[in-house]
């Protein structure tokens, strides 16, 4: 694997637990993992690039949890936190920021609005990551409850020309399978923005980690792998 590839570990929260959901199905949950906190400090302490937390109450009603993100990220300390989950607007990724996340991934609003996400990525430059979230060939928005007709490969040259810094591509329908990256996906969205892309979904084993690597991606975010055991950080 390239030594500059970044592997970094997910940390799903439904209400205050710490769970994996298969393709995101809140009435699907294939793994629970307790205490968010804990997890997050267990992993944090095998020194990863980054620990990824995805409040999925916030990503599915639209509403952020600073009172959730902060003592995450101080549980992580000093490695920073990636946060994601029901960010909206300018305000909200400035309040989860400002509450200790390193970075905020936003999908919906940038996909709604060009402007807004213009404006994002003006203001928060390389602490901004778009999410890219497929579902048949489709981007997903709306905690993936809603489907539009836009491609991820022309979402993704979008955000590009808007100055976008970086993007987490996610294969909605491998997510929490263990099935395998969807390589042909990720390649392409990758080719189209020309930005550095970070993998999710489906991502099972240190070879599915190599071969995003020879793709030439960034790295890959990884959750039910990595809780089961299958890909030690």
């Amino acid at each position: 694997m390239r030594e500059d590839f970044q592997l970094i570990p997910a940390v799903d929260v439904v209400g205050t637990e710490a769970v994996r959901l298969r393709q995101g199905a809140f009435d699907d949950v294939v793994a629970r993992a307790g205490s968010p906190a804990d997890l997050v400090a267990r992993f944090a302490a095998t020194r990863p690039p980054l620990v990824h937390v995805v409040d999925l109450d916030g990503a599915r009603t639209g509403k952020i949890r600073p009172e959730l993100v902060g003592p995450l990220a101080a549980a992580a300390a000093p490695t920073p936190v990636q946060a994601s989950g029901g960010i909206r607007s300018f305000e909200d990724a400035r309040s989860l920021l400002d509450a200790g996340a390193a970075r905020v991934v936003v999908g919906t609003a940038a996909l709604d609005s060009p402007a807004a996400v213009a404006q994002l990525a003006s203001a928060f430059e390389e602490r901004l990551v778009v999410a890219v979230d497929a579902r048949d060939g489709r981007v997903a928005v709306a905690g993936w409850s809603r489907v539009t007709e836009l491609s991820p490969d022309e979402f993704a040259e979008r955000c590009a020309e808007a100055g976008v810094r970086r993007l987490l591509c996610t294969s909605i329908d491998r997510d929490g399978t263990m099935a395998g990256p969807d390589l042909a996906l990720l390649g392409r969205v990758r080719e189209r923005s020309g930005l550095p892309v970070l993998a999710a979904g489906g991502v099972r084993s240190e070879e599915d980690v190599e071969e995003l690597a020879a793709l030439g991606l960034e790295g890959a975010v990884v959750g039910r792998a990595v809780l089961e055991g299958a890909i030690t950080l």
